[in-house]
Formats: C-alpha cells, structure tokens, sequence
C-alpha cells in the first residue's frame, strides 16, 4: 500500500449537462402532470446527470464497510466494548450483519476492509486486511493517527473506488464500523464547523444522558488539545478522525474523481463527505444522500452539505445500512423515469 496522497489533487469529473437536460426534457413529456413525482424527478435527473445518462440505471450498486478501532474508546464514549469491532467484521463476512442481509437483498457487491481492531479477528475469509495498527492512538492525549497511518487508511478507501470502477459500478456506498466512532465524527463536525461539542454529541450506540455529557467533555478535551492545528482539514482528520473515517473520505475523492455517483448514508459517513468536501471541493457535487440519522449531530453535518436525505427513519445503525435501504427508492425514480410512457405514446391528451 503506497503512502503518496498527490492524487488528491486530480481534478474532480465533471457532470453531464447534456444527459441533464435529455432528463429534464423527458419528464416533461411523461404521462403525468409536470412535478407530480416530486423528489423522485428529481433523482432521476440527478443520476442521468452524474451518469451521463438520459435514463439512468442502478443496478450494479458496490458497498464496502471499513472498519477500524479508536482510542478515544478508553474515555467510556461507549456503551459497547471495543471487542465488537472485531467480532463484527467477522460478523460481516458471515453474511449476519445488518449490511450483509441489505447488500444480499439487493444483489450488491460486498467487500468488508478490516483497518485495524484491538481484537484482531486474524484472517477471515472475505475481508480484506489493512490493519494500520489496532485502533487508532486516543485523541484526548495525541493525534489519532500518524501521517503514514492517514495516508495508507485514505489510499484504501482509493483502491476500494478504484474496485467498484473496475466491476463497472453505478453507485457507490461506503459503511463504517468501529467503536467510538460517533465521538470521532463529533468531534471532526466541532472542528470543521466551529460549533461546541454538546450541539452534536448524542446517544452513539446507546449512552444515556451522563454518557452524553461525558462524550461532549471528552471531545471538548481534544478540541483543546488540537485546537492549534486544526486548519486544515487533512490535519483535523489525522488529529482526531479515524482509520475507516479517513478511507471512507478517500473513496468519495476517488469515486468523485472517477464519475461514480455516491449514495452517503449516516452521521459517520456524512462527516466523512464533509471531510472530503473541504478537502477535495467539488466532491460533493457526486453525492447523494440516504437518510437524516437519529443522531442528534447529524442534522447540523446535513445542513453543512445542503443535502437533502431520501429518507427519515430514525436509523443510526452505521454499516452503509441506511444507504442500503435507501437504494430501491433510487431503482423506482429510475424505473418511473424509464418506463413510463410519454403523451404522444399514449395517446393522452397533454396539458393545454
């Protein structure tokens, strides 16, 4: 695995204005009143947009879940011990996780990247090793990771596109796992947003209000600690991110750089594409986002992207899960857009 990051300065793929406006055109003419769809015309125009297509298709969806250990951990951030990390990459492979029933469902491609976990789970059949060290460094006390660490964990999330360019993938979603990562995501909104840690800190994987309060105290720890540092985005990412953060940005740069359009799914991987975009401008124009997470963060993470989610449903499960769930909506909007008859092919009276 190479250390160079140059390659986050390719310029970022341009859009399809033409198949754009093919798009637009067409719904124009299709056998309904103009908008009646709602947001589902414009998702289609927006993937005929992103996928040079006048009738975009997602059938050849690739989803990866990295996973990766934070040190931040030992300050009780959690409510889970650091062992399920671990134990849920294997969980992953075994085709029992969350994920792996979606990406079944849907006949997407599955990989599991193992980043590095404290209970290393050893070689397991259908992940694929990475491991930069078990876990990242405690950020209340250093940097979470080293330069080497940040550019190998970004140059995975790069060979991850690179994978689903070559299986000729159409949409793109990167799910993470890894215990304390909700602080780490907090904790990379404070910094990039310049808000205090108490708006975005919530319940994780299940804290109670106590364990809320201490999360923000931590976070506002390292803010201290890092505060000096904390200008440049690639900077914040390595002082207080995380390894499966850091590659999910750099497979949404890749996939940007690339023309893959991505489907951004919950609070850890919409801090991710915050990353990415302050990083790589122009990297958000390849988003498009699953669902508002029920972690209470994520909301201001949103607002900072100006997206609008697909779905609300108080999912805050992490994996790419509610991404995943979000893909058949994606096939619909496709399917209506393709599918349906225009006027003149009908032979139904227009709008006067």
């Amino acid at each position: 695995m190479t250390d160079n990051i140059e390659w986050l300065n390719m310029p970022i793929a341009k859009r399809h204005e033409e198949a754009r406006r093919a798009a637009e055109a067409r719904q124009q003419i299709l056998t309904k009143p103009p908008g009646a769809l709602g947001f589902l015309e414009h998702i289609a125009i927006q993937l005929a947009h992103l996928q040079g297509r006048a009738q975009p298709r997602v059938q050849r969806v690739h989803i990866a879940v990295f996973a990766g250990d934070h040190g931040v951990a030992a300050e009780g951030v959690s409510a889970f011990p650091q062992a399920v990390t671990g134990e849920m990459v294997r969980n992953f492979a075994g085709g029992g996780a969350a994920i792996s029933v979606l990406a079944r469902e849907l006949g997407a491609a599955l990989e599991v990247i193992n980043l590095g976990t404290v209970n290393d789970p050893g070689p397991v059949e259908g992940v694929m090793d990475y491991r930069l060290g078990p876990g990242t460094a405690n950020f209340v006390v250093e940097p979470a990771m080293t330069e080497r660490q940040l550019a190998r964990a970004l140059n995975a999330g790069r060979e991850t596109a690179e994978r689903a360019r070559d299986a000729e993938a159409e949409l793109f979603i990167g799910g993470d796992m890894g215990i304390g990562n909700t602080t780490a995501a907090t904790a990379l909104g404070c910094a990039l947003l310049k808000l205090p840690p108490r708006q975005l800190a919530g319940p994780g994987t299940g804290l109670d209000t106590n364990g809320v309060a201490r999360k923000a105290a931590v976070i506002e720890r390292a803010i201290a600690l890092h505060g000096a540092h904390l200008g440049s985005p690639l900077e914040v990412l390595r002082r207080v991110g995380g390894f499966e953060i850091a590659a999910l940005v750099g497979g949404y740069i890749t996939c940007a750089q690339m023309g893959i359009p991505v489907l951004v799914d919950g609070f850890i991987s919409s801090a991710a594409a915050l990353v990415a975009m302050r990083v790589r401008p122009g990297t958000e124009t390849w988003y498009l986002f699953a669902h508002a997470s029920a972690e209470p963060g994520h909301r201001h993470l949103l607002a900072a992207l100006e997206a609008r989610p697909l779905l609300d449903l108080g999912m805050r499960l992490g994996e790419g899960s509610g991404a995943a769930v979000a893909v058949p909506l994606l096939q619909l909007a496709c399917a209506l857009h393709n599918g349906m008859a225009t006027f003149e092919q009908a032979g139904v009276s227009g709008k006067l």
